[in-house]
Parts: structure tokens; sequence; C-alpha cells
């Protein structure tokens, strides 16, 4: 390790030489109690940033403890954001070509993810930017440089990490919040729930293109008195507010009333959030799945004769695969899915559905007979799910009142306020008959299905290529796995690391051919939670821009991949 005198001394020697000497920086500089280290330089101005860790030993700072994964999850995502704002402040870009002094950090939104812009281990705080080495055209500012890097990056490096007494109470309070949430989910299953919505939260965001709580005008959430639980938190004592039953539960009620706006929250539930999102106390299992058609979307190999009995000229459902799956056979397909994954809360929204999965009515029936119709619609499935596979469905449903026969909890949302007419609604099902919404034959089921490694292909011409495209797509190989449909992707760090967990799983014999998906899934989770993030990175020292994603957005990645192919194993799950 050099003195960070040296690396000034290499930066006058480099001024105005060309874009390439850059490279004789990279290694490790001391700058007092800050390590800079100095881990990847970018080829030239307009290329990817190069990769700059500041390092701290932890010993020389008062921060709150970590003895749990939950709690150093939670202090490194504060940190993060901590140095974000530092950046903003202290490191402002001063010109140059291209991305010349433009320092970031991967803090990401209201969601508290685990990360890895931050690092906090027993003896070291790792703080990881991405940083855009200054120049004018091609030539090199040394003079800019040096001032950014022996001297503004440290001065983040410090100005984060020394907390004082208002900054240490500042970040206990985000962990607390944390602590909270994780509490929260954690006491679900044993209360019989699926979700919980604390009075008080504030759920609309401030546009549809923001995840910024709504502020004027925002309703707060008030439950309705049936509802109505009481969860326990270790720092906030007992928190009240609305419990969804496990079950099938349906969100009804008039167009912008807070149908669309509680199911979002619900999705989003499955993560914990910061202070002053407004959803600090949403919470929903951690299985939980947004399900919804999606027209176009390729599928391999999935068994959907539970939903999908036949197809014309006798071709069978069992191991269906198609290129060009319709708004039902992919519905289907979702759920299967999701239910090979794991998941055991499926969340729906009739705007996102397809009409003919989800509902056919008496009339409708009684034209078209059973043996003439290949489609099983969710209706006649969604209560045995619950009672044959412990599977509960929330529903928002505006249209459909043929749904209210087969719910088990009613909720109508009034102007962003929830009322309790299950018992309304059971009566008026009563007094339109019980409906003939059975399903036609056991629950059969979902068949595993093992992935062929030779069908998983990242390479194009030699080369590993994976790219993220914010949330909605990765460039795989030659291929582009499109998840625009894939909901509870919530930030770009999370598709970035769901590409290089594809790599990683083929590389390391994970997808073998001889392991199920779910099983591929397991080995994934096992590994990131033995060893961190960082081992999905291709930089070495580095990994700093990823977010870990949930094993059912791995699972829709590999499933969208178009040139996926699997063998069925006719055990079910």
């Amino acid at each position: 390790m050099r003195d960070i005198g040296v690396l000034r001394s290499i930066l006058r020697r480099i001024d105005r030489r060309g874009y390439k000497a850059y490279e004789e920086i990279r290694g490790l500089y001391r700058a007092g109690d800050i390590v800079l280290a100095i881990d990847h330089v970018q080829g030239d101005p307009y290329a990817p940033p190069s990769r700059v860790r500041l390092i701290v030993e932890r010993g020389r700072l008062v921060l709150p403890e970590t003895a749990s994964r939950v709690r150093r999850v939670a202090l490194e995502d504060f940190l993060a954001r901590r140095a974000r704002r530092m950046i903003d402040r202290l490191a402002r870009r001063r010109g140059g070509t291209g991305r010349s002094g433009v320092v970031t950090i991967d803090a990401g939104g209201p969601e508290v993810l685990e990360r890895t812009a931050c690092r906090v281990t027993d003896d070291r705080v790792e703080l990881r930017l991405s940083v855009g080495l200054p120049a004018t055209g091609r030539t090199i500012l040394g003079s800019f440089a040096e001032e950014l890097l022996a001297e503004l990056l440290p001065e983040v490096a410090r100005a984060t990490l020394t907390l004082d007494r208002h900054a240490l109470a500042e970040a206990e309070r985000f962990i607390a919040v944390v602590e909270d949430a994780e509490a929260l989910r954690a006491q679900l299953p044993e209360q019989g729930l699926v979700a919980f919505v604390g009075r008080g939260a504030i759920l609309p965001r401030r546009s549809g293109v923001s995840q910024e709580p709504l502020l004027e005008g925002a309703i707060p959430f008030e439950p309705p008195p049936s509802l109505e639980v009481e969860l326990r938190t270790p720092h906030s004592g007992p928190v009240r507010g609305m419990g969804i039953p496990e079950g099938v539960t349906l969100i009804v009620g008039g167009g912008f009333h807070g149908k669309s706006t509680l199911l979002e929250a619900l999705a989003r539930g499955v993560y914990n959030h910061i202070p002053g999102d407004g959803r600090e106390w949403v919470v929903t299992r951690s299985d939980a799945v947004v399900i919804r058609a999606e027209d176009g979307r390729r599928v391999a190999g999935v068994d959907l004769s539970a939903f999908i009995r036949h197809l014309p000229l006798g071709r069978s459902t069992e191991c269906f695969t198609s290129d060009d799956a319709s708004g039902s056979t992919s519905q289907a397909a979702n759920i299967v899915e999701a239910l090979e994954a794991g998941a055991r809360v499926l969340l729906m929204d009739e705007d996102t559905c397809a009409t003919n999965f989800m509902i056919r009515d008496h009339l409708m029936r009684e034209l078209v007979p059973a043996e003439a119709e290949p489609i099983v619609p969710f209706i006649d499935r969604v209560r045995q799910l619950h009672r044959s596979a412990g599977v509960s469905t929330v529903l928002v449903m505006g249209g459909a009142g043929d749904y209210l026969h087969v719910a088990d909890t009613i909720i109508w949302m009034r102007e962003y306020r929830p009322i309790d007419v299950t018992e309304r609604a059971r009566l008026l099902a009563r007094q339109h008959g019980d409906g003939a919404f059975a399903p036609p034959d056991p629950w059969p089921g979902v068949v595993e299905r093992i992935p062929l490694p030779e069908s998983v292909d990242p390479r194009r011409r030699d080369r590993t290529r994976v790219k993220a495209y914010g949330t909605e797509e990765v460039a795989f190989g030659y291929e582009s796995i499109d998840l625009s449909h894939v909901e509870q992707i919530v930030d770009p760090s999370q598709t970035r690391a769901i590409g290089l967990a594809l790599v990683f799983a083929l590389e390391r014999g994970l997808i073998d051919g001889r392991r199920s998906l779910a099983a591929i899934l397991d080995a994934l989770d096992a590994t990131m939670d033995r060893d961190g993030l960082d081992v999905l990175s291709p930089f070495r020292g580095h990994p700093g821009d990823f977010a870990r994603p949930r094993r059912f957005e791995l699972a829709a990645a590999l499933n969208r991949l178009r040139t996926l192919e699997v063998r069925q194993v006719r055990s079910t799950r």
C-alpha cells in the first residue's frame, strides 16, 4: 500500500498525457485513516466509470452494532444513502469530457435492499463508488483528478462515516424502522395473515412515475374495525393496522378509489422501506408474487393442465412450450412457475389479467359446454389452491361479481378508505345463487422442471455478455430477457444482479441438467446468504452496484430466456 502522496505524484506526472496513462494509478493508497482503493480504471472518458473503494477500519468508527443480518443490511443501506448526500454536497462535477468528475454510489430508492454499495464487516467499512476520471477529449486533467481522488473522496468518506450524536441517532432510527418491519412480517404466518397495513400509512405515490409518497391531500390509512389486528415491534411497541387473512381476499370498489394503490403497496411490501416513505408498516409475506397476463412471452415445458386442459387438434398442455403465449396461457404459466419457485401468496389486478382466464359466467358456461372449453377459469381453482396447496390470493376486482361466491374476505376501497363488506357480499351472493365455481378435479400439484445447461448461454462471440437495462431488460449473450412485466423488480441494481446470478449458476455448475429449478434457486439463495452478493461480480474487490433479487424474480428471468429448454420431473411440489 502506498501513501496518497504517491498518487499525487503520478497524477502530476501524467497530466496532459493520453487517457490510457490513467492505468498507472490502479492500486491502494493511504490518506490518513482512509484507504483509497482504485480497482478498475475506465478505458476512455465515455466508458463505464472507474471503480473506487473508500475503506476505514471499523475500530476507528462509532457505528450502531450489527449483531444480526437485518441490522447489518439496514446500516449498509443507511451509510450508502448518507454517502450519496455527501457526494452531492462535496464532490460536485467541475466539467470535462464524457463522465469526467462524476461520482456516484448505488444507494437506491424507498426500498431497503441488501446491496453491495456499502459493506460493513467486523473489521472494516467500505464505500464502493463509481468515479469518472477527469479528461478533456482524451487528455488527462491531472490537477482535477488529484483534487478529486486525493482530497474530495477521502473527505466524502470521513463525512459519511464519522457520525456525530445526531447522525448516530438517525442511523439507529433507520435500523429500528427496518427491524420493526421485519418483526411485523415474521408474525404474519403465526397470525394467519398474508399482509399487514399499519394505521396511518400513506399508500398513494406522488405520481405514476414516482415512488415518492404523496404528501399533500393524502389520506392516512385507517383499518376497518373487523380486520384490525395488533402486532408487536421491538422498537415501536404494539402496532395496530389491517390484517389481510390467508385465503381468498377481494379488493373491490369504484375506479380511482385506491384498489390498485393498495395492491401495489402490498406487492412492494415484500421489501422493507425507509423512514418517511409512508409504507414503513406495510408488510407482505416474502413469498408473495404478482401475477398477470403477459401476451407474447416465451413458455418452456410448463405443465398447464390444471388451468388449460387440452388444446384443439389434441395438443397436450402437460409440457407446454410456446414462443408467443396468449394472455390466458401466459397467466397460467406465470402462476405455475411462481408456485414452482415457492410462492404461497398470489397478487392479481383484474386490469392486467386475461378475462377469459379469470372468469366464465353462467351464461357462457351454458352456451359453451365444459368439454368444449380448454380453460379452467381461475375462479374455479382459487379456493382449491388455498385448501389443497396452502396458496392464498389477493385480487383487485371491480367488475366480476362472481368472485363474491369464492372470496373469504372482501375489502371495499372507498375514497382510499377500506371497509370490510364481507358479510354483505356473502348475503348478496346467496341471493343470486351459490355459483357453480367448483374445480373439475383435485389440485394436481406443480410438475418440477430441470433447466438444461446447453440452453442457457451468456456468450456472444466467445465472450460473456450480460448487461442490464433499467428494471425491464437483461441482455444475455445473443438474447434479450424481457422483464418489463415482472413487477416486483424495484431497482435496476436487482436487474444487474439477476443477469450475473444466472451466469454464476451456470459457471458454478448449479444449472447442471440434474438440479430442478427450485433446487437451483435454493443453492443461489444459500450462496448469497453465506457469501453475500460479492460472489456474483466479475470485478475483484468492487461489486458496487448490485442489489439482491428474490428467488421469484431470478426464476422469472430464467423462464423468460427464449433459448431455455427443460426436462420435466413428474413428481410434483
